[in-house]
């Protein structure tokens, strides 16, 4: 008998329960039916994979990273925190096949922002196969999480192991870059962070709930070599021009921002922890120095803030974050106490949130079906911020999604940023400012 048979007589073990962790109990805290906190990754193919043989690549593949079988356990309202339980199996079928249609690609993304994988089942995660009707033979695999469970980097190392299984070919993250300089980030000057940052002017608001979202495929931005400055560090100032730009056309005056950046400090392999991995550190900016005509002083002192930055050792969500989800009180009294703190702090919550992924590591070559050409993925967008900036870089492009609350913008003020952050990248180029 194995270690999981268990004799007629008895009954099953209790499944093991892992507490949540400090970042998934503060988005537990604060989840909203209206806007759902999913992440959305869609992967595109050049042709389709076998129905019966990707059910069982993904099924196999969620087994071997057994921390994303989990759900949210049953307790009554004076626990002291939340716990995940984890299961052998899914509860409920994971991969499913939408019809497809001329609209199939975007009823698809508008289930991912919609409709969130529940917490009560394992595991807090979907993947969608679509035929893409833009490609002939082409297909879109679309995979929808629950935020509050997942990140997305997780969850594409599990997507990188079905390919592998799926395939039978080397699925092997690529080395990450590295910057030319020495290791050790300078002392750098930091804009006062005590000022309330700008926020992205309301355009015209739709009258449905939820998230929007646009996709782009852009060049990724050239660089001199040997300049201190990375892809990720144009993409931060095209990024705080394009709010800046939009801002003062909508007439607002010129504030300090503060841009969100995740920090994925994870392996990348196999051994890679499944979960909310990411820290989250504060880039600011000075409103005067949000000028694109000083673009290579912009890009520097960006360069220096960012390493700077994730030089420092921090908690996730800082050291106040870990002080609030301390088990000391039952956990619905600290539900209480974080709304109304998220609330209170709106005022000063950062201006947006830029993720990039960068080079996505993996090939994702799903044999037969051909290996990735494009990846999007796009984090929510839930209003004081109400917009996100996500990219990543794939076959030598570069993957654009902004997302944004329905309640601050709408699919044409959508369009309108997307096309003020694709001038400001190219205006980081060399030559181009």
């Amino acid at each position: 008998m194995t270690a999981v048979q268990h004799p007629a007589s008895r009954p099953a073990a209790t499944p093991r329960r892992v507490p949540f962790p400090v970042v998934d109990e503060v988005a537990r805290h604060c989840l909203q039916e209206e806007e759902p906190e999913t992440v959305h990754i869609e992967v595109h193919l050049p042709g389709q994979p076998d129905r019966q043989r990707l059910q069982e690549a993904f099924g196999e593949a969620l087994r071997r990273h057994p921390r994303i079988l989990m759900r949210e356990a049953a307790g009554r309202w004076y626990r002291r925190r939340y716990e995940w339980e984890l299961t052998d199996e899914p509860d409920v079928p994971v991969v499913s096949f939408p019809p497809t249609g001329p609209d199939a690609l975007k009823h698809a993304r508008v289930r991912a922002l919609a409709q969130a994988p529940p917490l009560s089942a394992s595991p807090p995660i979907r993947l969608e196969m679509v035929e893409n009707p833009e490609v002939a033979g082409g297909s879109v695999l679309f995979l929808t999480i629950n935020h509050t469970a997942l990140d997305g980097p997780a969850c594409l190392r599990v997507l990188a192991t079905a390919a592998e299984l799926y395939g039978g070919r080397d699925n092997a993250p690529a080395a990450p870059p590295v910057r030319t300089e020495g290791s050790e980030a300078p002392a750098v000057d930091m804009p006062s962070s005590w000022a309330p940052p700008a926020h992205v002017a309301a355009g015209t608001p739709e009258r449905s709930p939820g998230n929007g979202m646009l996709i782009a495929e852009l060049a990724v931005p050239r660089r001199e070599k040997g300049v201190p400055y990375t892809v990720n560090d144009q993409l931060m100032v095209a990024t705080a021009l394009m709010i800046a730009h939009w801002n003062r056309e909508h007439g607002k005056a010129p504030r300090p921002m503060r841009i969100t950046m995740p920090v994925d400090d994870r392996p990348r392999g196999a051994e890679m922890p499944i979960g909310n991995g990411t820290r989250l550190v504060e880039v600011p900016f000075a409103a005067e120095e949000l000028d694109a005509s000083r673009m290579e002083e912009l890009l520097r002192l960006t360069s220096e803030r960012t390493r700077a930055l994730k030089s420092v050792e921090r908690p996730q969500l800082g050291r106040g974050a870990a002080l609030l989800t301390a088990p000391v009180v039952p956990v619905a009294w600290r539900a209480a106490v974080t709304r109304g703190l998220r609330k209170a702090v709106g005022p000063w919550t950062s201006t947006t949130l830029l993720s990039n992924i960068g080079r996505v590591p993996y090939p994702l070559d799903f044999g037969d079906a051909g290996r990735a050409h494009a990846v999007w993925f796009s984090a929510p967008a839930r209003v004081p911020r109400g917009l996100t900036v996500t990219t990543a870089s794939t076959a030598g492009r570069l993957h654009l999604a902004l997302r944004w609350s329905k309640s601050l913008l709408s699919a044409g003020d959508g369009s309108h940023l997307r096309d003020l952050f694709e001038h400001y990248l190219h205006a980081t180029e060399p030559g181009r400012s």
